[in-house]
């Protein structure tokens, strides 16, 4: 890989929603790589804090219910919404595969927490840079029902979840290029004295 396919891989990165997949399975054999290539991400003392749970067919259409039925639990009537109600369950069922992002804290707190957040965040962009190389759509969601999945998963001491990585196949006409950054000289100082 040269350095102009890396940057042209970044710049094309894009959210692919569950909405615009297909019903082409993405194969075990990419999921197995793409988790791979989270597992060389950056890590402050080798603490390797990321963990993942991967969920396919009745496992991620039981997330689907679970997380609906949440979704009616903590929400007021007023505040209820249909759409969202069915669209939770819409995503679960749309998507090849869904990787719950996990975090497991070390134990012993050497380091920030901040940090093994920040390098279970770089896992999922080795996971999202692998995906928009192969044109696999996929998704981070990380909505206020994850703070309740401890009564769908059983996380080990010290480990939360930080959302969800939507997967799945799409039709190239589906992805959106518009995005748009400001230019980085104005988000940098340079200091050379």
């Amino acid at each position: 890989m040269t350095n102009l396919d890396i940057n042209e891989i970044i710049k094309v990165r894009r959210s692919i929603f569950p909405a615009q997949y297909n019903d082409k399975p993405v194969s075990k054999a990419f999921i197995e790589m793409l988790l791979e290539n989270a597992n060389w991400a950056p890590t402050h003392r080798l603490t390797e804090p990321w963990r993942f749970k991967v969920l396919q067919g009745d496992a991620k259409n039981r997330l689907g219910v679970f997380l609906s039925n949440t979704y009616t639990d903590i929400t007021s009537d007023e505040d209820f919404s249909p759409f969202k109600h069915k669209k939770i369950l819409n995503n679960c069922k749309a998507a090849s595969a869904i990787v719950a992002i996990c975090m497991q804290r070390d134990p012993k707190a050497r380091i920030p927490e901040w940090e093994e957040i920040a390098s279970t965040a770089m896992a999922v962009q080795n996971m999202w840079l692998t995906c928009t190389a192969h044109k696999i759509g996929c998704y981070w969601s990380s909505p206020k029902l994850i703070n309740y999945l401890d009564d769908f998963f059983d996380f080990e001491e010290g480990e939360r979840c930080l959302g969800f990585f939507y997967l799945g196949n799409y039709d190239e006409k589906e992805e959106n290029e518009n995005s748009k950054r400001t230019p980085i000289a104005n988000k940098t100082i340079w200091l050379d004295e």
